[in-house]
């Protein structure tokens, strides 16, 4: 069993640490492993190639100007909707002077601690979701400033006891939204959600139309939400899962999505200081966007598979790729082969330097066999020719320039030979077979004449040509005494 701890309590050079365990009890728990660990090791560890990566993959799905984009990267302050008008100017100052009574969770900025108080009341929520007209309906006003006042000092509250409502609790937490200084999805990305509203699909004709793309605004989503401060996600995933469960208790608590959106767009997604007539451009676009949230929580703080490649091609080495167009491309058009990178090169290497070897191999066979064609007539060009035929697979050129079989010697039938062989039969030809086997001198070529002008000495010539040779000699010799007593006996 593998317990994979984050990355955040090991030094940076650490991938992952983790511990085996033999004990019989931990191997029905199942393994815990987050497939976004490279996408927030690089968050961490090296934010500014982090934050290029996601916000250049933000800017193939929507189009942002340079001031836009400028905002987005914080290189600029965010130029708000109704920030030079003077119109409700004692309504802003009012807001602004509630948020000044800062206290230790409500008004100040969002930090971990006040995750953790704030999670005490949606953690309440969760158990009590079937109350109606949730998050609409305000609450006791003297509990809710009991209930605030405990978490800013940090006490222990037990919200069970039944001494508060579940109304004082979503009110409360509500204000709490609002208190903060800048929205939970930040100022810096408010045009970017603007935008991201107006993904429509296009018609045959490359028109668009007025029916939302979901699929390209979940993706932008997910890539916006991986830039958000990192309180500002968590808080967020705990509110849209929150709101994700209690639409679906409408039946319950008459709360649909859409009127969720309506309760919470001011506090998570409006700009501070501004009046809903600075948005009556963009009210609708605001509150959709919030009730396309809550719908589909569950998908929009999971990183693109594209994103979780780049990043773990990052660590793990190779080549980077920077947007989903390229991953679609190397998967597309890539091998599939899962032999390790170092293993490819060298059978590469490998299947060339043979490749290189067998045709430098059979070029010098193809020159080879044309050298011996164009040799004269010979009995060495004839034993070169037959020594080629007889390895057809393995001297391939032979095939490259044809051959013509040597002409066989025609036998002789002359009209003595056949009388001989009809009248004597069978004891010519074992005559002629016994003379046939009768040694014969050597033949001796040019090599051999050679050879034995190098050598000098008749001693290395082999035992059986000298018995030869002494016989032939004697045999000569006693013929020529039987010729001269033969002439000696008649002239007498």
């Amino acid at each position: 069993l593998l317990y994979f701890f984050p990355f955040s309590l090991f030094p940076s050079d650490a991938i992952c640490n983790f511990v085996i365990c033999n004990d019989s009890s931990f191997r029905s728990q199942p393994i815990i492993f987050n497939p976004d660990f490279f996408v927030e090791k690089l968050r961490h560890e090296k934010p500014e190639v982090f934050t290029e990566l996601v916000v250049s993959n933000i800017t193939r799905l929507i189009d942002l100007p340079g001031a836009e984009l400028a905002q987005l990267m914080g290189e600029e302050d965010p130029k708000l909707p109704g920030a030079n008008s003077t119109a409700s100017g004692f309504f802003r100052s009012l807001m602004s002077l509630k948020r000044k009574e800062k206290g230790v969770v409500f008004g100040s900025p969002l930090t971990e601690e006040g995750i953790a108080q704030v999670s005490q009341l949606i953690e309440y929520l969760h158990k009590n979701l079937r109350a109606e007209g949730l998050f609409r309906v305000p609450g006791n006003s003297i509990r809710q400033q009991i209930l605030k006042d405990a978490l800013n000092s940090g006490t222990d509250i037990d919200l069970d006891s039944g001494e508060f409502h579940s109304n004082d609790v979503a009110t409360l937490l509500k204000m709490f939204l609002g208190e903060l200084p800048e929205p939970l999805l930040t100022h810096k990305h408010f045009h970017a959600h603007l935008k991201i509203a107006d993904l429509t699909l296009f018609d045959e004709k490359g028109n668009k139309t007025s029916t939302p793309d979901k699929e390209r605004q979940i993706e932008a989503l997910q890539l916006l939400f991986l830039i958000l401060p990192a309180p500002n996600r968590s808080l967020l995933k705990l509110l849209l899962d929150l709101l994700y469960q209690t639409a679906k208790k409408q039946d319950k608590n008459k709360m649909s999505a859409h009127n969720l959106a309506l309760m919470f767009a001011p506090h998570i997604l409006w700009p501070r200081n501004v009046t809903a007539n600075d948005l009556q451009e963009n009210i609708t676009k605001l509150n959709n966007g919030v009730t396309f949230m809550i719908k589909h929580s569950q998908k929009l703080f999971k990183a693109p598979v594209y994103i979780r490649e780049c990043a773990r091609l990052h660590y793990l080495g190779s080549r980077a790729h920077t947007s989903k167009d390229d991953l679609d491309l190397l998967t597309s058009s890539g091998s599939k082969d899962l032999q390790p990178l170092k293993s490819q090169k060298r059978s590469r290497l490998d299947s060339c330097n043979q490749e290189e070897t067998q045709q430098r191999t059979e070029e010098a066979l193809k020159e080879l066999f044309r050298h011996v064609h164009n040799m004269p007539d010979s009995a060495k060009k004839k034993k070169l020719i037959r020594q080629f035929n007889k390895h057809p697979t393995a001297l391939t050129p032979g095939s490259d320039v044809p051959t013509s079989p040597a002409p066989r010697r025609a036998r002789s039938r002359s009209f003595s030979g056949l009388i001989k062989r009809k009248v004597l039969g069978t004891p010519v030809i074992l005559e002629r077979k016994s003379r046939d086997t009768t040694p014969e001198p050597a033949r001796v070529s040019k090599e051999n004449v050679q050879l034995l002008q190098k050598c000098g000495s008749p001693a290395h010539v082999s035992q059986t040509k000298l018995k030869t040779l002494e016989g032939r000699k004697e045999e000569s010799c006693r013929r020529m005494r039987a010729l001269l007593l033969s002439k000696d006996s008649s002239s007498l």
